[in-house]
């Protein structure tokens, strides 16, 4: 495994971190709450941990609206508080992945300010700027993935201006070199305060059209879907110059080492692993995000698994995602007994593996009254479902009524639950937690689930089974992803790990195995079977 990158080897934790811990008493997580917190992480058995945007911003989304590039927004923080982050993540072996968002920025960005101050300002081009159509209306077609046209009038300089999401979210330009430039040193602003990589926040959507055409409507739209599903993205999304920008941030970082950049990319899998670059000098990982919708069946999962292996390039390195702070988590699409199936696909799938806060303990969605509901997403298009809030709630640290979370009033209600934290499942040898631990030192422990290659996967009686393997070494999976036993044929070997506790050591002796509802076994392959 010392031919791999860290990044390669590891296994990655997001911390969104309004809702990690609180260190001050506000109610709002912060950097030295995440500190006071790492020695957890560690001990977890994880290898780096992404935090999502701190940057100073108005808050309009919650720091994706960002103000400010090379400073922390005093809600979380001081830079200090930054360096001493990365200084314990480093004593303590983890690595750090800061949240970038190049595609557009707060309204309130001195860049903004200056551009939309007249049409002859030399920030004027930043930004997209557009005469209003010959009947006074936006330029084009476009539509915001919040709701509504994507163009905003702007009455001082008698154009409008164009932003992907909120309308306080003007999207930069990149086709001007400037813009580059300026990005470029903000990456190197925090390389050089040694982050070990970013997540580029909405990667595929970094340059627009030039020619700003309208895009075609979408055959396959349904009631209910967000506006802008109403479109194919055809001239706002995966535009081939954005492969550019990926190559010339890859290279800057690679200026700096082992680094990693990983693209948050939204693609069918054909489109997605063109992100890696021709000649693997694009994103390290464009991120993988098939199980977080998928149906859960085992052929369906057999299917992606097996796609997505075939279509990666020789140079791609995979990677694999089970929830976000975008998506609903998974112990509530799937079920708390699935989503231990869950963990064990997630972790000895061939690839880099993302966690995502949480979900270690099993938590579930929260729920929200209607008077506390802060996403923008669910307040400017109510009842879509697109409010991100219940899987953003505060983590759960010990089963208090603010969960451990904050002496203040949490900016989120605590989801709740019995054992559902830190502290009652740190003790139960049977917890989703202590599952988790077992699962992590599984795989930092077995060359094949890191370095091995993935094969036979197949799907039966909806359970789901493939083999692990690197030289002599073979690892067999098999996932019963149903609450009802089923019958399965297996090599002879040794249980390793089963998500029923007590199995584990059991010899099998035998072709067939009697799988129970919701289990899920690793079995060391005997040499002679």
């Amino acid at each position: 495994m010392s031919k791999l990158a860290w990044w390669q080897r590891g296994v990655i934790y997001q911390v969104y971190p309004r809702s990690f811990q609180d260190k001050n008493g506000d109610g709002i997580g912060d950097l030295a709450g995440i500190t006071a917190r790492l020695e957890y992480l560690a001990t977890l058995g994880v290898d780096a941990v992404w935090i999502s945007p701190v940057y100073p911003s108005p808050m309009v989304d919650f720091g994706y609206d960002v103000a400010d590039y090379c400073a922390i927004a005093p809600v979380f923080g001081t830079l200090g508080d930054f360096d001493r982050l990365v200084a314990h993540a480093h004593e303590l072996g983890l690595k750090v992945l800061l949240d970038f968002v190049p595609n557009h920025s707060s309204d309130k960005h001195p860049w903004f300010t200056e551009s939309r101050s007249s049409r002859d300002n030399a920030k004027r081009d930043w930004y997209l700027w557009r005469d209003p159509a010959p009947d006074g209306g936006p330029p084009n077609n476009w539509l915001s993935r919040m709701g509504g046209s994507a163009w905003e009038w702007d009455a001082l300089t008698g154009q409008y201006y164009y932003h992907a999401f909120l309308r306080e979210q003007p999207d930069l330009n990149w086709r001007n070199a400037d813009v580059r430039k300026e990005m470029d040193d903000v990456l190197r602003f925090w390389l050089d305060r040694g982050v070990d990589g970013f997540r580029v926040d909405v990667l595929w959507l970094l340059i627009k059209d030039a020619l700003f055409r309208d895009n075609p409507p979408n055959p396959e739209f349904k009631a209910g879907e967000p506006d802008h599903h109403r479109q194919l993205q055809t001239y706002t999304e995966d535009q081939p110059e954005v492969h550019d920008i990926v190559r010339s941030m890859r290279a800057t970082l690679d200026e700096y080492g082992e680094r990693v950049l990983v693209g948050e990319i939204y693609l069918p899998v054909p489109q997605l692993v063109s992100y890696y670059g021709p000649n693997g000098d694009g994103a390290n990982m464009p991120f993988n995000f098939q199980l977080i919708g998928a149906p859960w069946n085992a052929a369906e999962i057999a299917r992606i698994v097996s796609d997505y292996d075939h279509a990666l390039p020789l140079h791609a390195w995979p990677n694999w995602v089970l929830g976000n702070h975008d998506n609903p988590r998974v112990a509530t699409r799937i079920g708390a007994r699935q989503a231990r199936v869950a963990a064990m696909l997630l972790l000895t799938l061939r690839g880099t593996p993302t966690l995502y806060y949480g979900d270690e303990i099993g938590m579930t969605n929260g729920v929200i009254p209607p008077d506390r509901v802060q996403d923008p997403a669910e307040l400017r298009q109510p009842g879509i479902g697109q409010g991100r809030d219940p899987e953003r709630t505060p983590m759960q640290w010990d089963g208090s009524p603010k969960a451990g979370f904050s002496s203040g009033v949490p900016w989120l209600p605590v989801s709740g639950g019995d054992s559902v934290n830190v502290i009652d499942q740190d003790r139960a040898t049977s917890s989703m937690l202590t599952f988790y631990k077992r699962l992590l030192a599984l795989r930092r422990s077995e060359p094949a689930l890191v370095e091995g290659a993935i094969e036979r996967v197949m799907a039966g009686a909806n359970v789901l089974t493939y083999e692990r393997h690197v030289g002599s070494e073979r690892l067999f999976v098999a996932l019963n992803m149903a609450g009802t036993d089923a019958s399965i044929e297996i090599p002879q070997g040794t249980v390793v790990l089963s998500a029923m506790e007590g199995h584990e050591g059991k010899q099998i002796a035998g072709t067939t195995l009697l799988l129970a509802g919701d289990e899920g076994v690793v079995i060391r392959v005997s040499p002679e079977s």
